[in-house]
């Protein structure tokens, strides 16, 4: 099984940037993947950026449509951690964020953080 451990979400203004973070723990080893989700009331749960293991070469990234050119994703794989670098933030990208890890053909999910992005 894998845990994880979102932080870093809070409350920011329009064209701010906020930093989130996804520990990793227990079979680490078999995490293939690691990315972020989000969802906003009302609506279905949605891709942000994922990122492959590709330890010593480079991991390959995905990124949601909506976020591309204004959210990096990164990993550390000494640290187990995953981050989020999110920039020139929008009230639509209000939402709470999910951390997930695909390990062993299944999907582990972290409890989320609120981001909130005023106007």
């Amino acid at each position: 099984q894998v845990q994880l451990v979102e932080s870093g979400g809070g409350l920011v203004q329009a064209g701010g940037s906020l930093r989130l973070s996804c520990a990793a723990s227990g079979d680490i080893v078999s995490v293939i993947a690691m990315g972020w989700y989000r969802q906003a009331p009302g609506k279905q749960r949605e891709l942000v950026a994922l990122v492959g293991n590709a330890a010593g070469t480079g991991a390959g990234t995905m990124y949601g449509d909506s976020v591309k050119e204004r959210f990096t994703i990164s990993r550390d794989n000494g640290r187990n951690t995953v981050y989020l670098q999110m920039t020139s933030l929008k009230p639509e990208d209000t939402a709470v964020y999910y951390c997930k890890a695909l390990a062993r053909s299944q999907n582990y999910w972290g409890q989320g953080t609120q981001v909130t992005v005023s106007s």
